[in-house]
């Protein structure tokens, strides 16, 4: 980064932003149920109802999540997919790298179909997020158990 970027870009509209770990899995989720190209409410509701679960979330509102769905929605349109997950990737925390593949995952295939957008997705997002090829396996494995039926 250069001395006068942050001058430079402000005149552009462009800022600097950083994501909580929270914000961080949030967007790795969001792109996951986007990566086929379309994005349902239903599928925000099972995100929204995913994340909910987790110790990070649980101090989260509901109007704090919706304020949150928001700015990242707003990160993606302005980013696109691969810029976010490289932002999330930075802010999240090593030891939370699995939980968010674990979590893209299931989201993925909770509607019990993966095409092709989706498997790529993973496949590209285990490797971004630096997990061993056969823990990523094994994480898809499970995922696939679960969302059975």
């Amino acid at each position: 980064m250069g001395l006068f970027d942050g001058i430079f870009n402000a005149e552009k509209g462009i800022t600097e932003v950083t994501l909580s770990p929270a914000e961080s899995i949030a967007a790795i989720c969001l792109v996951a149920i986007a990566s086929d190209g379309y994005l349902s409410d239903q599928e925000g509701k099972e995100m929204t109802m995913l994340l909910s679960r987790m110790q990070l979330f649980r101090s989260y509102s509901n109007d704090v999540m919706q304020r949150l769905m928001d700015k990242l929605m707003s990160l993606l349109k302005q980013q696109g997919p691969n810029s976010l997950i490289t932002l999330a990737k930075t802010s999240l925390p090593h030891e939370l790298r699995q939980t968010a593949f674990a979590l893209a995952t299931d989201l993925v295939l909770v509607d019990g179909a993966v095409t092709s957008q989706e498997q790529a997705f993973l496949d590209d997002l285990y490797r971004i997020l630096e997990i061993p090829g056969d823990t990523a396996l094994q994480i898809v494995q499970v995922m696939t158990i679960k969302n059975r039926g």
